[in-house]
């Protein structure tokens, strides 16, 4: 299975941006988007490249979905170490 996470361009030259995932800071290809972006939008990023551009509500929808499912794991491994 593989994991995409929304990512908003901060930055951005001919073939590359830097996205902004949930404060981290990441230099991404996006050779591979079919449509033309711009800095504000907000990009699905899997292994290092932006896949396809993404409608701002669901990318932070998308984004909180990961947190909340972080969170569980999270407490999912402190239970299982007592």
């Amino acid at each position: 299975m593989c994991l995409g996470f929304p990512g908003k361009i901060i930055k951005m030259d001919e073939y590359s941006a830097v996205v902004d995932i949930a404060g981290t800071k990441r230099e991404v290809s996006t050779m591979m988007l079919p449509d033309e972006v711009v800095i504000g939008d907000w990009v699905m990023v899997h292994a290092g490249m932006a896949l396809a551009k993404m409608d701002e509500e669901e990318a932070i929808k998308t984004l909180e979905a990961l947190s909340d499912l972080a969170d569980e794991m999270d407490r999912m491994e402190t239970d299982e170490a007592r």
